[in-house]
């Protein structure tokens, strides 16, 4: 039995914060998603881990300089939750306002994160102590889920303001939402590997301006209107 708690713990740890987060975004949709539609999206994001942990211990071997590391793996992690959620449910008539794509790449950066977080949880480097552990979780709650949660929000966004878009200006506006959310993330990870300890706290910061930001943005595409997609 005390080989199963630690576990249970790291999977609760990952898992409630996340839902807690998922059911804040998803009530800033004024006509809600189908709730199958939104648990897709998060199980695809937990999925999009296990395809992106080999691809990043792959270019692990081709990169020597820790920052250019953490910059591929940035990269791997935006356009692999992209993909997800563009795989699961983007393509489904469901997914007919602005506002859907930015709740379903929540949805998949959440899932994302919850996994994540968890197998962070099981790690040694998580804490020797129950103590440790809980103080690690709600750094990673604040910082590492906030942070997947505003960068995935900058694809959706794009994806929003193109919503009515032709194909062509959508797959541009898309570009430049991955490479926004790429930015973010790489330039989040080099603070965190830049900041002593003391400031660390101030880099968490700056993940909830941006998540100030997305919630500006969401509802500026709230009022988008409605037409027939191009």
């Amino acid at each position: 039995m005390s080989e199963v708690t630690p576990i249970l713990a790291a999977i609760a740890g990952g898992l409630f914060p996340a839902l807690a987060w998922l059911w804040f975004w998803s009530r800033e949709d004024s006509h809600p998603e189908p709730k199958r539609l939104i648990a897709l999206a998060f199980i695809a994001g937990m999925l999009t881990v296990m395809i992106v942990i080999p691809m990043q211990k792959f270019v692990a071997g081709f990169i020597l300089t820790q920052t250019a590391l953490y910059t591929a793996w940035s990269v791997i992690e935006e356009v692999m939750k992209y993909a997800a959620v563009r795989a699961a449910v983007l393509w489904r008539h469901e997914d007919d306002e602005p506002i859907d794509p930015i709740i379903y790449m929540i949805a998949v950066a959440l899932g994302f994160a919850a996994l994540e977080n968890t197998l962070f949880l099981m790690s040694p480097l998580s804490g020797s102590t129950p103590l440790e552990t809980i103080m690690t979780g709600n750094l990673r709650f604040v910082g590492a889920t906030l942070l997947h949660v505003v960068s995935s929000a900058a694809v959706g966004l794009a994806l929003a303001f193109s919503f009515y878009k032709s194909h062509r200006v959508h797959a541009w506006y898309v570009l430049g939402g991955v490479i926004l959310a790429s930015a973010l993330h790489s330039g989040f990870n080099f603070l965190i590997l830049n900041s002593p300890e003391t400031q660390l706290f101030r880099t968490f910061a700056y993940v909830w301006v941006g998540v100030i930001a997305v919630l500006a943005a969401v509802e500026y595409a709230k009022r988008i209107h409605t037409r027939r997609r191009k």
